[in-house]
């Protein structure tokens, strides 16, 4: 259960044996259920958690009905609210599964037990939120800048594997864009081939 989110740290910090179980003994395993919730909109994010099979969504639902997903998780991914799992507001998120899936969770008093115990976890978390920013400050630049079509382009260079397992409806509302514009764009995209 344990070996993912070990070679997962392990790429970004050296731990020993000892510091390892530390993390692991503050670890809560869940089972999530297709289309279950992990968290929902109004409820407070307890956890942050890593994904160890399956795939789950963050995302919003605005005053029409619309879903905008903000975020994918799939095996070897971490998900939460951060700003509600930090501040302890409620969030504006639902995540749910989008297939049966599993997660290692930890809670905020875990996690300030992990940094005074192990404190390389510091760096660890530091590291993983600092390329969280980067990754949503590119989407931001890439939304506000790029046509549709150059945003899925980017999706399934960066994301090969995640395009398969998720229906197009949810890449189209990660891509600000209509399931139906995304239908051309695959059409052409398959037409010039």
């Amino acid at each position: 259960m344990y070996e993912l989110i070990r070679s997962h740290i392990a790429s970004y910090i050296d731990l020993t044996e000892e510091e390892f179980l530390v993390f692991t003994s503050l670890l809560k395993h869940h089972k999530i259920r297709r289309k279950q919730y992990l968290l929902q909109a109004g409820d407070l994010c307890r956890y942050e958690s890593f994904v160890i099979k399956g795939c789950l969504r963050a995302y919003s639902v605005d005053d029409k009905g619309q879903e905008h997903v903000l975020q994918f998780a799939m095996e070897d991914w971490w998900i939460g609210d951060l700003h509600s799992f930090l501040t302890g507001m409620p969030s504006v998120y639902n995540i749910d599964a989008m297939e049966d899936s599993e997660v290692l969770q930890l809670d905020k008093d875990s996690l300030e037990k992990l940094y005074k115990t192990v404190p390389k976890f510091e760096r660890f978390f530091r590291l993983i939120i600092q390329k969280a920013f980067i990754a949503l400050q590119q989407r931001v630049s890439g939304t506000m800048s790029q046509k549709a079509e150059d945003r899925y382009n980017d999706f399934i260079n960066k994301y090969p594997q995640l395009e398969q397992r998720i229906p197009q409806h949810q890449v189209a509302s990660y891509l600000g864009i209509t399931p139906e514009f995304l239908s051309r764009i695959r059409s052409n995209k398959a037409s010039k081939k």
